[in-house]
């Protein structure tokens, strides 16, 4: 290329760059939030991005350190806001049309998941409701109560083989009860991921290579940075075949489970029959419906963009709140005790759901548990429209002056943070901090505030937007733990502390010294003894 052409390409460039500079320093300049409190020491490329991405008590320490709102700093030292104030909170998750999961949370969630339930706006989240009301859940206990009895049974296999006590990771075989419950309650199809028949399961493989790995955190905070700058795109992916090949799994999967579900619907002889209590059927009859308006009928690759949600959202939040309820229980004993004291008051085997739902002290470990160990620790909206967020309390900004609103401008990113709000003084008490199950006997008046769709609780969020399979998970997590608790007596296999989890949005527990060996729960199993 000859440098008269050059000399204009080179001078569209720069003079680009000088655009987005400028551009760049206004926006910095009059941003209404440049005079929020924040943290200090973000980089010019980074921002805060690799404390945040390092640190999971980050973000606590800044609570207590400039309050319940204030900005951090994101990729190329973008101004975010932070903010625990739940009359905020609520304005943010009810203006769904205002606050969506942005253009980077898309990329990423489209990566893995298509045009799912999880990427979905506005209307589009509606259209899954038909497979998660309560009657279509409560058909499903004997799917549950069946996994939960098998995985009770292969611990006990395992610790009679190790003399009457083992160490288990507590965490990889439930990930594979879920999957297994997820298979016979979604899809009416059974992974055997509990007990492998000829080869290993290559879904539970897949997924292990997506999130579990050592190598996959380090593959899920590079996406957030190639999603935030798409030029990176260019560059080779690390561990991209691995991940390819895991994501062609879950789709080749997602096609078969369509393809029977339909055959099977079709096979019944008629769109409502009550063929198919699993959910992928009763989301096929639905749709395919004469009752259904246009409009709301999904195709075949909308439907087909929900297994891969349903696979791994159905079990993976369940697995990893179920893991936290027996970490809770291996560090209280006492609670451990009067919790199998009341599973123990039920005869039957196989309860339903309104017999586990009866249970108050089971529920009140749940909140408890989803309250200190929020299965998942953040979540992220960003606004599409310039707006204005009330606050419940005024801040002071530091030249000083109070605010009791905070302006927002069009494109600002907005981190939720359930861990914050649900360790807040304020709203818990002094002891907030502390696992303790009897709050639930009274609960606080100011958690009425909190944003919720379940216990006063953000782990199921809230609004338009909440989560549509919350009935679907506390149930499983009852029915774990009505076999699991009424067998076994669960110890903490680690010294106090060693048990942590990543500061990625899903709270995978983790081994402090034992890094590389990716998410796992250990701890130490024996049967229950008689008194």
């Amino acid at each position: 290329m000859s440098p008269p052409i050059l000399i204009p390409i080179i001078g569209s460039l720069a003079s680009y760059l000088l655009f987005r500079l400028a551009e760049a320093l206004y926006v910095e300049l009059a941003s209404p939030l440049r005079n929020l409190p924040g943290p200090n020491g973000g980089s010019l490329l980074y921002g805060h991005f690799r404390q945040l991405e390092k640190d999971v008590d980050i973000t606590h320490k800044w609570c207590q350190e400039f309050g319940r709102n204030f900005q951090v700093r994101g990729l190329l030292n973008k101004r975010e806001l932070f903010t625990a104030d739940t009359r905020a909170l609520n304005h943010i998750l009810v203006n769904d049309s205002i606050y969506q999961k942005g253009p980077i949370a898309q990329k990423i969630l489209s990566h893995f998941l298509g045009n799912s339930v999880l990427v979905a706006e506005m209307d589009e989240h509606k259209r899954m409701n038909p497979a998660f009301g309560v009657a279509q859940i409560r058909q499903l206990a004997e799917i549950f109560n069946d996994k939960s009895a098998q995985l009770r049974d292969i611990w006990l296999r395992q610790i009679a083989a190790e003399h009457g006590v083992a160490r288990i990771d507590t965490y990889a075989w439930l990930r594979k009860a879920t999957l297994d419950i997820i298979g016979q309650a979604g899809f009416h199809y059974d992974f055997n991921a509990l007990e492998p028949k000829g080869e290993p399961n290559e879904l539970d493989e897949a997924i292990t290579h997506l999130f579990h790995s050592s190598a996959a955190r380090r593959r899920a905070v590079f996406r957030f940075i190639r999603a935030s700058f798409p030029l990176l795109s260019l560059l080779p992916d690390p561990g991209g075949k691995v991940q390819r090949d895991a994501h062609e799994t879950l789709l080749r999967v997602s096609h078969k489970l369509l393809s029977d579900s339909k055959a099977a619907v079709k096979a019944s002889g008629s769109e409502t029959s009550a063929t198919g209590r699993d959910l992928l059927s009763i989301l096929v009859k639905a749709n395919m419906s004469d009752d259904i308006p246009d409009h709301q009928r999904l195709s075949d690759a909308d439907v087909i963009a929900q297994v891969p949600t349903f696979l791994i959202a159905g079990h993976e939040t369940t697995s990893t709140a179920t893991a936290w309820v027996l970490h809770a229980l291996s560090l209280h004993p006492a609670i451990q005790t009067k919790l199998r004291g009341e599973l123990q008051t039920l005869r039957s085997e196989c309860p339903t759901m309104d017999e586990l739902n009866s249970l108050p002290y089971l529920e009140h470990v749940i909140r408890e548990t989803m309250r200190v160990y929020p299965p998942v620790l953040f979540t992220i909206r960003t606004a599409m429209t310039d707006d204005v967020l009330p606050l419940s309390k005024p801040y002071v900004d530091r030249t000083g002056k109070l605010y009791s609103t905070i302006s927002i401008p069009k494109g600002t990113a907005m981190r939720i943070p359930v861990s914050e709000v649900h360790s807040d003084t304020a709203i818990w008490g002094d002891d907030a901090h502390e696992f303790r199950p009897e709050r639930w006997d009274c609960v606080p008046e100011a958690a009425s505030a909190v944003p919720s769709v379940w216990a006063n609780l953000l782990t199921f969020l809230a609004g338009t937007h909440n989560c549509i399979g919350f009935r679907f998970s506390l149930f499983e997590m009852k029915a774990l733990l009505f076999a699991l608790v009424r067998a076994f007596e669960f110890e903490a296999a680690l010294p106090p502390g060693e048990i942590s989890c990543a500061a990625a949005p899903v709270r995978r527990p983790l081994v402090r010294s034992e890094p590389k060996a990716g998410s796992q729960l250990p701890l130490v199993v024996r049967p229950v003894r008689s008194s």
